[in-house]
């Protein structure tokens, strides 16, 4: 059994806030990560551009500079490579947590690779690797996918994006520059609010001219095949379909949250952990919670931009239990 002082689950740029936050505090810490650093932001799409500036992208002190006000993806994973070098953060990679069971004062995290024993843990797991679920008959067809990576194997193919923020959005730009037939069915009566700003015009302007054709007030029925039917204010139409990309979002891996012990509870988005809101300490002693992971099903109130700064609380709190005598 190995043993540190404190250990982070999610080596995300959150995640690694954490590391970061407790190192300088003179906490013994361990990210354990189950793929590569940043794991979410190397699996978004191989062209994406964040919708946030690269200085509140930034974390630990270290500039983040690049030409232009947005980076891209590929910037990204360098910075944050930097970031691990410059902090010199202890990360385990490609190594899962199968387990985690709290034990008196301290926690017993088991892996793939080892079994350890620490005195604070925190979960920074985000929640991109979580889909939400599409209930309809042929959900679970192969060809129904989740995530989106680059357009180029779709060319020439009748594609069906599901859903209309901005991962569709996006999806739906790239398809079509590659030469997709492309169709968009979402919910929502027009386009959503959250579409970043520089793209809707160039989304909008490709819908006029009927290049992606767009379908609001729609939702999927079915899916088959070789198609995909759709219901649009009572009235239903099937149209011919190779691939299905379902952007209907992500959430926290719930499951693993309530196998720690941590509580959750339902709200007007769907369900989110409870923890105190001064130093993201879950309802279980000395267990937190850092990131995105926070604000549960609503994934529109906490970013990188914000998220980082639960770093600086966690760790405050963690030194101001390092000298408390342990729970009898």
């Amino acid at each position: 059994m190995i043993k540190i002082e404190s250990i982070i689950i999610g080596g995300g740029p959150c995640g690694l806030s954490a590391a970061i936050e407790q190192k300088k505090k003179g906490i013994e810490t361990l990210i354990i990560e189950k793929g590569n650093i940043v794991n979410a932001i190397y699996h978004y799409p191989t062209h994406q551009t964040f919708f946030s500036s690269s200085d509140k992208l930034s974390i630990g002190d270290v500039p983040f500079i690049v030409e232009d006000l947005k980076p891209r993806r590929n910037q990204a994973l360098v910075y944050y490579r930097e970031v691990v070098k410059h902090h010199q953060l202890s990360i385990n990679a490609f190594e899962e947590v199968l387990t985690v069971r709290k034990i008196d004062d301290h926690f017993t995290i088991t892996t793939t690779k080892n079994v350890y024993q620490c005195r604070f843990l925190t979960v920074a797991t985000g929640y991109y690797g979580q889909h939400n679920t599409l209930e309809v008959d042929g959900a679970t067809l192969p060809k129904v996918m989740h995530y989106f990576k680059e357009a180029h194997p779709y060319f020439d193919q009748d594609v069906v994006i599901i859903g209309g923020k901005n991962s569709a959005v996006d999806a739906a730009i790239e398809l079509e520059k590659a030469g997709a037939r492309v169709t968009v069915i979402y919910r929502g009566a027009d386009y959503s609010p959250s579409i970043k700003p520089w793209i809707l015009p160039n989304f909008d302007s490709l819908v006029r001219r009927n290049n992606i054709k767009m379908h609001f007030n729609s939702h999927v029925t079915q899916i088959t095949e070789d198609s995909v039917t759709f219901e649009t204010q009572g009235v239903t139409e099937t149209i011919h379909n190779d691939y299905v990309f379902a952007m209907i979002g992500y959430h926290p891996d719930y499951e693993f949250l309530n196998a720690i012990g941590i509580e959750t509870r339902t709200n007007e988005f769907g369900t989110a952990p409870v923890y105190n809101k001064d130093t993201y300490e879950t309802n279980v002693h000395n267990c937190y919670i850092a990131g995105v992971i926070a604000a549960g099903n609503d994934a529109n109130t906490i970013f990188i931009e914000n998220g980082k700064y639960h770093a600086n609380d966690i760790a405050n709190d963690i030194l101001s239990k390092k000298q408390a005598p342990l729970e009898s």
